[in-house]
């Protein structure tokens, strides 16, 4: 697929600028900011020819400029691919923004291929430079930093034992269905067990607490010894399948069905090993050992204290903001760590970007811990805003938090809980409907993407006024 550049600009394009036909201001700054830094189109660009040998030759696709803000575009109104693809083609202004002009619009799967082309690394590159950009225009100096983490869920149905067995017989099943429309003599012998495994699942979901002491155990003997014979034959039929295949291109759609069968199979023991352990051993098997989704097995149990939601299923993400509200660092963690671990890598990462420690950096008492108070004062943090978690409190300690300075840099911090309220709302952060835990990460930096360059475009509009100090 070649990556050249659209044609030139059509009559209709002239005319619809002679007639003054504009973006709407914010799309104008950051269109206007975009043209300004060619090396952020130029990251997108590395990965769409990213594998390709003659990158110049083929089919045209989607340019590294119209990914780029098209993805920035689909962040900002939270639009699906369908949606963004039909508001781009429908209005000139937002065709203009996109870089289509009046060029036709592709279907909504040309920007689900051209999106899938960026990698983690990249994106994070992208809200680097930009952040950067900001701190040479003079939008940002770093003087002051908030953290705080949050999670984003992913797109799974809440895990139980029972779901998930089932999840493994029909989805197995279905697999084994398509692969024998290529090699019909490999699936003969196939059991068709998604009846029965069903039954046995809405069975165990409709036990009430009574009945479960008695009943339950026998229903999941019966649903594991169902999905352990369902995945013994899946795996008898994946391998005898590329004997069966005929033509060659049959045999090349055997194999890529066969290794999808061999993972899920993998999985499935998982799913099946836990069960065993937990309904019937009576073991409590660690958080970490579970396997919570076939479809997104990256995803993390986390558990915060909250009573509205006292498990969530995705990942923790750290979030540090800074006075003008950028977004200069974002991490997805792996499992469930302390916050407080999170303290000295974002000092880190906040001298590297503005090379020195903030006057300010505030979080809540998940962050503090003694060691960290002084690391940051040993930094140069003028003030550490950090509320003591648990125990009694020094003299100097209890005073330290009444004062003025730190209940200032409290009202302060509370300000990135307003930052993680408009990504999940206003950018569509909540939860990632996309596969894999590399998507799972460029969809987290995109929503960061957007609203970074929302509040450049705010703050290039608004110039900042300086308040006159009282004599």
């Amino acid at each position: 697929m070649g990556r050249r550049p659209i044609a030139q600009v059509s009559f209709a394009d002239l005319e619809f600028r002679a007639q003054g036909v504009a973006l709407e201001p914010t799309l104008r700054a950051i269109a206007d900011f975009l043209d300004a830094h060619g090396d952020l189109v130029a990251l997108v660009h590395q990965d769409l020819v990213r594998g390709l040998r003659q990158p110049a030759r083929g089919r045209p696709g989607l340019t590294a400029v119209q990914v780029l803000r098209a993805f920035v575009l689909q962040r900002v109104k939270d639009w699906d691919l369908r949606e963004l693809r039909a508001r781009i083609a429908d209005g000139y202004t937002l065709r203009r923004f996109a870089g289509f002009d009046s060029h036709r619009v592709p279907g909504h799967d040309a920007f689900h291929r051209g999106f899938t082309r960026l990698r983690p690394a990249t994106v994070r590159a992208l809200n680097d430079a930009v952040v950067q950009a900001a701190v040479a225009g003079g939008l940002e100096d770093g003087s002051k930093l908030r953290v705080d983490t949050t999670v984003v869920g992913t797109d799974i149905h809440f895990p139980t034992d029972s779901a998930l067995l089932w999840d493994v017989v029909r989805v197995l099943t279905r697999l084994v269905g398509r692969l024998g429309e290529h090699a019909p003599a490999a699936t003969a012998g196939f059991p068709d067990r998604t009846r029965r495994a069903r039954r046995r699942m809405q069975e165990i979901h409709r036990l009430a607490p009574a009945q479960r002491a008695r009943q339950q155990r026998r229903k999941y003997q019966d649903l594991l010894a169902v999905t352990a014979e369902v995945v013994a034959a899946a795996r008898t039929v994946a391998a005898q399948a590329p004997a069966a295949a005929g033509d060659p291109l049959a045999a090349t759609l055997v194999a890529g069905l066969g290794a999808e069968i061999d993972a899920l199979c993998a999985l499935a023991d998982r799913v099946l090993d836990q069960t065993r352990r937990r309904v019937l051993q009576g073991e409590e098997v660690p958080v970490g050992e579970k396997l919570f989704s076939l479809f997104e097995p990256h995803t993390d149990l986390i558990v915060r204290g909250k009573a509205r939601t006292p498990v969530e299923f995705g990942h923790k993400v750290f979030l540090a903001e800074s006075g003008r509200g950028l977004i200069t660092e974002y991490r997805v963690l792996d499992g469930n760590p302390a916050d407080e671990a999170q303290v000295p890598p974002s000092l880190t990462h906040h001298v590297r970007t503005f090379g020195r420690a903030p006057a300010l950096y505030a979080g809540d008492r998940g962050f503090h811990s003694p060691a960290h108070v002084q690391a940051l004062a040993a930094a140069g943090v003028t003030t550490v805003c950090l509320p003591q978690r648990g125990g009694a409190k020094t003299p100097e300690r209890a005073a330290h938090e009444q004062s003025r300075a730190f209940k200032c840099g409290q009202r302060f911090r509370a300000g990135i809980e307003g930052r993680i309220s408009v990504l999940f709302r206003g950018r569509g952060m909540k939860r990632c409907r996309l596969e894999g835990r590399d998507r799972f990460e460029v969809f987290v930096g995109l929503a960061v993407l957007a609203n970074n360059l929302l509040r450049i475009a705010e703050l290039q509009k608004k110039p900042r006024v300086r308040r006159q100090r009282a004599a």
